[in-house]
Parts: C-alpha cells; sequence; structure tokens
C-alpha cells in the first residue's frame, strides 16, 4: 500500500496575487491499494476503482470515481499514457482535514493528490517537474500546486500556451474547467501537457515565523471571487504591489524577522480591497491590526481567495487570534483557527503496511 500526503497551501500571500504560495502543515492523505491478482470487474466498475473519505464535507463528497476530482485527475494521467482505467481493483481512501473553498488550496492539493496517484498506479515514473506540467493542465493556480508539489515558500510563473495545447476534452473537472464529459470512455487521448508549462523558485523562510489560519465558516468560491476584481489597474496600484513584492520575498527569510518591514511589505492592492464585500470582518482587521498594536504579529493577508485570514507571527498566537475571531463574531460569524508551519517536503509518497483501517466495512458502493 502507498502513502500519498499533500500539504493544504496558502496562496497570493500580501502583494503576491498569483504569484506566490506558502505550504502548510495540515495534509491530505490517500491509502491506495492495488490487488493485481483479482480480476477486473468491468460490468460493475468499469474504472477499476473504489473509493473512500473520511473527514470534512464527508457528506458531500462524491465517492464515484467517475466524478471526483482527484480519481479523475489520476485517471487524465493514466488516459495520457495509454491505460484506460485503474490497475484491477484499486482501492483508494482519501483522509481530508483540509477545508473546502476556504482559500487554504483544497482543491490544488486533491490535483496534485491525483497527478500523484495517477503516476503511483500508472507505474509511469514521471519527473516533479513533469508533475507540475500535468497538475497545471487541471488547475490553473500555479501558486497553490507548486507549493503543495514542491513545498515550502515559493514564487511561480505560467508560459503562455497555445489554444491547441489547451483543449479541454476529458480533462478532469476543476472550478476553473467547464465540465467534461462524465466518466464516459471516448477512447480518445487527452491533451497531453507540452514540457515546462510553469516554473517555480524556492525561498527561504525564517524558522522563528509560523502562520496562524483564522477559519471563518463559510465558502468564498474561487470562481465569485474572481469576478469582483477589476479587469484593468492603475500604474500607481500595480507598481504600490510590485514595490512590495520584490522586499516580500526576501524579508520573510531574514532572523530575526523584522515585524515593520514584513507588515510594510504585506500590503496589498491588487485583490484584497475588492474582495472585502464577500468577507465582512475583512476591513476591520486590517485597518485595526499590526506589529504595534498586537505583540508577535509580522503581517495579514488573505489566504488566496479567502474567507480564510492568514497571520504570520512568532508569538502570542492565542491573542492574535482571539482578536481576529472577534471580528468575525461581531458579524454573526463563527471560526476555527489553528497554528501551521511551513511544509518543507511539500508532497510525499511512501509505502505502508496493512490495509486501510475499516475499509471493508465503510465501502460505499457506487
Amino acid at each position: 500500500m502507498h502513502l500519498i500526503k499533500v500539504p493544504c497551501s496558502s496562496a497570493n500571500i500580501g502583494p503576491g496575487f498569483d504569484v506566490i504560495g506558502l505550504a502548510l502543515s495540515m495534509y491530505l492523505e490517500l491509502r491506495v491499494s492495488v490487488d493485481e491478482t483479482s480480476p477486473a470487474d468491468a460490468s460493475n466498475n468499469p474504472l477499476n476503482c473504489t473509493v473512500t473519505y473520511t473527514g470534512v464535507g464527508a457528506e458531500d463528497i462524491d465517492l464515484n470515481p467517475a466524478n471526483n476530482l482527484l480519481t479523475r485527475t489520476a485517471l487524465y494521467v493514466l488516459r495520457c499514457h495509454n491505460q484506460r482505467a485503474f490497475p484491477p481493483q484499486t482501492h483508494v481512501h482519501i483522509h481530508n482535514p483540509i477545508p473546502l473553498g476556504r482559500g487554504l488550496g483544497s482543491s490544488g492539493a486533491a490535483v496534485v493528490a491525483g497527478v500523484l496517484l495517477g503516476n503511483v498506479v500508472g507505474k509511469l515514473n514521471l519527473s516533479q517537474p513533469r508533475l507540475l506540467d500535468f497538475c497545471l493542465m487541471v488547475e490553473r493556480h500555479p501558486d497553490n500546486v507548486a507549493a503543495a508539489l514542491y513545498g515550502g515558500f515559493v514564487g511561480t510563473y505560467l508560459n503562455e500556451l497555445d489554444p491547441d495545447d489547451m483543449a479541454r476534452k476529458e480533462v478532469p473537472l476543476s472550478e476553473v474547467l467547464p465540465q467534461p464529459a462524465g466518466g464516459v470512455d471516448t477512447g480518445l487521448t487527452p491533451p497531453i501537457p507540452p514540457e515546462n508549462i510553469g516554473h517555480y523558485r524556492r525561498f527561504d523562510w525564517a524558522k522563528e515565523i509560523k502562520a496562524l489560519a483564522i477559519i471563518p465558516d463559510f465558502e468564498v468560491s474561487t470562481a465569485k471571487a474572481r469576478e469582483v476584481l477589476p479587469k484593468s489597474y492603475t500604474r500607481q496600484d500595480m507598481i504600490f504591489n510590485l514595490q512590495r513584492l520584490a522586499l516580500l520575498t526576501t524579508v520573510l527569510s531574514d532572523s530575526p524577522p523584522n515585524p515593520d518591514l514584513i507588515y510594510s511589505a504585506m500590503q496589498d492592492k491588487i485583490h484584497q480591497p475588492y474582495r472585502k464585500t464577500l468577507i465582512p470582518a475583512l476591513p476591520a482587521i486590517l485597518s485595526s491590526m499590526s506589529p504595534t498594536s498586537h505583540k508577535g504579529l509580522l503581517g495579514i493577508c488573505l489566504s488566496g481567495a479567502g474567507p480564510t485570514i492568514l497571520a504570520l507571527a512568532t508569538e502570542n498566537f492565542d491573542a492574535i487570534a482571539g482578536v481576529i475571531v472577534q471580528h468575525f463574531k461581531d458579524e454573526g460569524i463563527t471560526c476555527e483557527w489553528k497554528v501551521l508551519e511551513p511544509a518543507e517536503d511539500g508532497a510525499t509518497i511512501r509505502e505502508v503496511p496493512g490495509d486501510v483501517p475499516g475499509y471493508r466495512t465503510s465501502l460505499k458502493t457506487v
């Protein structure tokens, strides 16, 4: 059996909209077993795969491998390598603690896990850069997927692709892609990713800095969060963000951290001002908290598209979280919060003994 672990991620940190991402220590886990000694049952399970799930939103997760984002992504990778289905008797148990639709890269983690799943069960031995190519054909947010795949604090960009390279047929479902053709096997080879779609660079991160994630009890879809953004920006706003971004990727590596410099470098005029209508407490949080007013605080920003708030800090986590939670409470919104650290190893795969605990009794037939 293989254990696949993929960290959650925070993107758009401060001025780094669609550019920088940070892998964090909350992990999507897959336990994958394949019994190739058993015959495939093409009549009842044409994809040779059964899925079980525990964790966040279990009541809403579609366990049909033809519909589930993770297994569809794996199937996409397999079909790009002339494997039309999973190996016979593939069992995938998913355990997911990452909140859905909260700005912590849940869909990016699922896509990375799906690509790794296809690589493992298909015995493809793809390189990490090639794995990233497959991730980016499904999930068009390189800051999330590169952080989740490689780990740590990363900067990313995408190549501009020929439209023919981005044909959509049989590419698995993702929020940024149109609905594909379900689980029907057309027999066609899906669009194979060109090489080196995206590029990344890993930055250093000071060991003293932890990420405090305050997670409100409501969702914001990436699509809705993008709809509120303008189609163009003033030169002044672009310069504002570029100046701060140039500093932020360096000052977060300084040890000891400089609170005033980090706080200033985390200011943003590209996406947070426009998303405040989607996140009621955001203006009050950003305007009332600073290193001067709260010991240990370095900076605050939206995590991804929100509504999760990411507060970088070195100490005093309870008090900082308490203030942010109270701001949401004033708006009638409850929150949970977690202290997370950078997930330096990124996505990992290792062999583990045994079967999925409780698998035979928890199996849902689809």
